[in-house]
């Protein structure tokens, strides 16, 4: 009996790794089903002291070092050395520091860092990519498009995968015209197109004249409630009788954030907690310390995605309130909308078609104007006093989380690469 060879494929990813729980699902997946998986990826800056290959859950991880880690590799190494008084002039190693540091801080002020960056992802990733003959590429967003092909289409004869987890022409208010022209030339390249919603699906056909790209959601593994992982309450120090109003995710413009902030000074009770980092978040920490309503409010860093389930676990409510920016935001399915029913948390979300389909269908929630404070207020406080009501949505998101989770989606997934 003629044993059949694993198909190798190739996931090329922009970027970090360690938070894209779409990409960790997928690579999983197919390992799990016989496919030989590589990850190609860029360090991040908060990754530089990772080994630059290993293997997680079967599938390979192969990260590229760019400059901007580089510098910053060197400038902790000399820093460590002069705190640890390994050197014997010092004086000489405090000058190499700070000389590394003002190049790398100009490099960066000026963009050069990052165009040089990028220019090194991008030709490392290609060099990887043909390092192997791989049988299948797999691009996750546009960043990457280009890369797949050059190693699928033009160095190789090989099948392509887009994977595009947003609407790359639609993430701004207006049409992105320079987007539009690159995604319009590399899309109809692939062999297959994924995205996320049908409603992305059906706008992308349209605009590139293309057939339906298949539509994998953003859904979560199944994970079990277990209350003693982690003490929330404990660890944000929460009054137990208080509840907990949940936002998690990046604390990023357009995500509603201040608007939740505003909403809080009418909450009939309980404690806000925000959960992620991002660029937003001494602004709305100082807009907390402003309408002084510390002692309403906690902010907590990210944590990983494998323990975040059991803090969401302690959740009364969790807030999903993207505003309506762009079409990208119009039309998501965002992974903390399930990551919340997974849990058996209602959740108060923006009044988006795909997401009311859902929130409002398997009657798990509720649907708001998400850009008036006002309304997010009279959603908590609606829930805090129908209690038959909120137990009633609450035991909904318990029979939803069967239907919404990777485990019913995988099949379809694994089945797209069957076929390709």
């Amino acid at each position: 009996m003629i044993k059949k060879m694993k198909r190798k494929v190739c996931m090329f990813l922009w970027n970090r790794f360690d938070s894209d729980a779409r990409v960790k699902r997928e690579a999983s997946a197919l390992s799990e089903n016989g496919y030989d998986v590589k990850v190609i990826c860029a360090y991040d800056n908060n990754q530089i002291y990772k080994s630059k290959e290993e293997i997680i859950n079967g599938y390979k991880i192969k990260r590229i070092l760019t400059l901007q880690c580089f510098f910053l590799k060197v400038i902790y190494k000399l820093r460590n050395l002069i705190a640890n008084k390994k050197v014997i002039n010092k004086f000489i190693f405090n000058i190499l520091f700070y000389l590394c540091l003002l190049v790398y801080k100009v490099l960066l002020n000026i963009g050069i860092l990052k165009l040089l960056d990028a220019i090194i992802i991008i030709a490392g990733m290609i060099k990887e990519g043909i390092s192997e003959e791989f049988d299948i590429y797999h691009c996750n967003d546009l960043k990457t498009l280009f890369q797949g092909v050059v190693s699928s289409k033009i160095l190789n004869k090989k099948k392509i995968i887009y994977d595009s987890h947003e609407v790359e022409t639609g993430r701004t208010g207006h049409k992105n015209k320079f987007k539009y022209f690159i995604e319009n030339m590399l899309i109809r390249k692939a062999d297959k197109v994924l995205m996320t919603t049908d409603m992305r699906a059906d706008y992308n056909a349209k605009l590139y004249n293309i057939k339906k790209p298949e539509v994998i959601h953003n859904y979560p593994v199944t994970v079990e409630k277990d209350l003693s992982k982690f003490d929330f309450y404990k660890i944000a120090d929460i009054p137990r009788s208080e509840p907990i109003f949940l936002y998690q995710g990046g604390i990023q413009p357009n995500r509603g954030l201040e608007e939740i902030i505003k909403s809080i000074t009418n909450f009939n009770k309980g404690i806000t907690v925000f959960i992620g980092d991002g660029k937003c978040k001494k602004n709305l920490q100082a807009m907390v310390k402003q309408m002084q309503i510390e002692d309403k409010v906690r902010f907590l860093p990210k944590v990983p995605n494998e323990e975040l389930p059991y803090y969401t676990q302690y959740a009364y409510l969790g807030f999903q309130v993207l505003q309506n920016t762009c079409f990208n935001h119009y039309s998501t399915l965002s992974n903390k909308l399930f990551e919340y029913i997974m849990m058996e948390v209602p959740i108060i979300a923006s009044d988006f078609p795909e997401i009311k389909k859902i929130v409002l269908n398997e009657e798990i929630g509720t649907c708001i104007e998400s850009c008036n404070p006002k309304s997010i207020a009279n959603a908590v406080n609606f829930f805090l006093d129908n209690n038959e009501v909120y137990l009633r949505y609450k035991n909904n998101c318990r029979l939803a989380r069967l239907k919404y989770n990777w485990e019913y989606e995988k099949d379809k997934f694994v089945k797209i690469y069957d076929d390709t």
